[in-house]
């Protein structure tokens, strides 16, 4: 009764009661700052904005003023970083427009859409576990200093006077940091130097961002390597792996006495197997027995194959089949089976699926310019006569013809169809078009659903098979993987990386004197302040007040207006410009982030 009360009362804000209690906690804290205001107990030296703390000091001024000496190094690295604020600012009012329009046209709402993932709070963010948290406020709190730090410097070297620094704080969350000039002697500066002092903070932010990467890349690619065995990243409920007592993040290392060596190695040894009941040994250490059934592990939503997730397949065309191979052994050369299934609750069900490889046609892809119709899944069967079974198949022939022009022949929303088309290993690159597993059906014989280890190790710069083409070959290309990573199910991937935390750590290992524990938690710190700084300069770069974008357009456009023959540059003028771009901004940023939920 207590529980039902409590639930009834506590209403779901944006789908979820954590975003309801965080609001409510933030509503009590902003009280209890009132309170205190009003009262006058709070300092001079701690200001108020809402439920945003500022804490105010004048020290530090003096090591600025030491630090400014060299004025052209810093201006000659402020000009450059003037440059790359524009292309920035430029960047992001497209992508901000394109987003809000997106959002607007969306069929439903994508979990990255969700208002809760705008902000950058563990176990709030759907795709940042509370796990990460120590590598997030690290990497936010460096962010932070450097950003911040950069405008005092410029300001100290443009003769612009400080009034005070500090940070700001929302409860022990630190939410940003602060270098208040003084406003008459900001207004003295000349225009250009006001520029670099706002763009000097994104400016560290880009170069932090490469700092972190490259030791990132360079402390993977030297002490961190894969795990031997395969990686269990989930198991099914009531399967077979859950009854024998498998778990996330255990690692099968030997199956019937066998060592697997990963997740390929894995699943080719239980194909290779007929027993019906196999040994496996987790972590190298217990055994466990587990009883065969073909399960569906993972499966795409509205995908061609019909299946849902956690179902048994019991039979095909009426033949009884207890493992994947006896399933594709079933199956032939038949390009479209009946397939009988149980479901969890014991109801079983028969549906006719084509097997073969999924794709999903891509904008501007190989398959798409060969005439099928863009957001559509087309089920191959046959690639030039040849039986396709899975998507590993297909990716293997894309790898071998790369540049020839294949007939692919399968089913396109149900019925038969054929389409020439020139392959493009790189076109799958990203996002990839062709899904693995049976027609967007992982399908396996113990209900795990496989953690993509060597993929994410290559893209952290290990020497693991590179999983992303072409794109994952250069270092900035890694740098966008990387930007990805936590928010990988939005391409498609089952898992999403957000650091050698919550568990994942058991699929590597490390070779340095410094131990596990030392290695992953600089690891998370340089992942994440990568990350965060990253995003974090883009943010800024947005143009709009009060963010450093808004302040570099205000400056940028009065420098315009002002070499324009005839007319004679105004406030005004100059505001017009300001408020209509900030305004749509805002407008943009609030659609984006509302939009798909309200709307659906």
């Amino acid at each position: 009764m207590h529980a039902a009360l409590s639930a009834g009362f506590v209403p779901e804000l944006f789908g979820s009661t954590l975003v309801t209690w965080v609001l409510i906690g933030i509503g009590l804290y902003w009280a209890g700052l009132l309170a205190l205001k009003q009262r006058g107990v709070l300092p001079e030296w701690i200001g108020t904005q809402g439920p945003i703390v500022t804490f105010h000091t004048k020290r530090g001024r003096d090591f600025l003023d030491w630090l400014a000496q060299p004025k052209r190094l810093w201006r000659a690295w402020t000009n450059l970083g003037v440059g790359i604020a524009l292309v920035a600012m430029v960047g992001m009012f497209v992508f901000l427009l394109i987003s809000a329009i997106s959002a607007l046209l969306a069929p439903q709402p994508t979990g990255i859409q969700q208002p809760q993932n705008v902000l950058v709070i563990p176990g709030v963010n759907d795709f940042l576990p509370l796990s990460a948290t120590p590598g997030i406020v690290a990497g936010l709190f460096i962010g932070l200093v450097v950003h911040e730090g950069g405008h005092g410097l410029l300001c100290r070297v443009e003769d612009i006077d400080i009034d005070s620094m500090g940070v700001a704080m929302l409860a022990v969350l630190p939410i940003g940091a602060f270098v208040q000039p003084d406003e008459e002697s900001s207004d003295a500066a000349s225009r250009g130097g006001q520029t670099r002092m706002f763009a000097a903070g994104v400016t560290n932010n880009f170069a932090v961002t490469i700092l972190a990467f490259l030791a990132l890349f360079w402390l993977v690619g030297s002490v961190v390597a894969v795990a031997p065995g395969a990686a269990i990243g989930g198991v099914v409920d009531n399967s077979p792996a859950e009854a024998a007592g498998i778990g996330e993040h255990d690692r099968i290392t030997h199956v019937d006495g066998q060592a697997v060596a990963d997740n390929q190695e894995f699943i080719d040894t239980l194909d290779e197997t007929d027993a019906g009941t196999i040994s496996v040994t987790i972590d190298g250490e217990r055994e466990a027995t587990v009883d065969r059934a073909p399960i569906v592990v993972s499966t795409l939503s509205d995908g061609p194959a019909g299946l849902g997730l956690n179902e048994r397949i019991l039979a095909v065309d009426g033949e009884d089949v207890s493992t994947r191979e006896e399933l594709v052994d079933a199956v032939g050369q038949a390009e479209r089976v009946s397939i009988t299934t149980q479901a969890a609750d014991g109801t079983t069900e028969t549906r006719e699926v084509p097997i073969g490889a999924s794709m999903q046609v891509l904008e501007g892809s190989p398959l798409a310019d060969a005439g099928a119709p863009v957001d559509s899944f087309v089920v191959v069967t046959t690639a030039d006569g040849e039986r396709v079974h899975d998507g590993s198949a297909l990716e293997s022939l894309i790898e071998e013809r790369d540049g020839e022009t294949v007939e692919l022949t399968g089913f396109l929303n149900g019925e038969r169809a054929s389409f020439d088309v020139t392959v493009d290993a790189d076109a799958t690159q990203f996002g990839p078009a062709v899904h693995s597993g049976i027609s967007g059906m992982q399908v396996n014989d113990i209900g795990v659903q496989l953690y993509p280890v060597e993929t994410f190790h290559s893209a952290l710069g290990g020497d693991s098979p590179n999983g992303f083409g072409s794109l994952g070959e250069t270092f900035f290309g890694k740098i966008f993987i990387a930007l990805m990573l936590p928010i990988m199910a939005i391409a498609g991937m089952r898992f999403n990386f957000a650091g050698f935390a919550g568990g994942v750590e058991n699929f590597y290992e490390v070779s340095s004197v410094l131990g596990e524990p030392a290695v992953f938690a600089i690891a998370n710190i340089l992942f994440w302040t990568g990350w965060i700084n990253l995003n974090l300069g883009f943010f800024n770069c947005i143009p709009a007040f009060p963010l450093d974008g808004g302040h570099i357009l205000r400056t940028s456009t009065e420098a315009v207006l002002s070499r324009i023959p005839g007319i004679e540059a105004t406030r005004g003028m100059v505001r017009v410009v300001t408020t209509t771009v900030g305004v749509t901004m805002l407008a943009t940023f609030l659609v984006m982030v509302f939009a798909p939920t309200v709307l659906h």
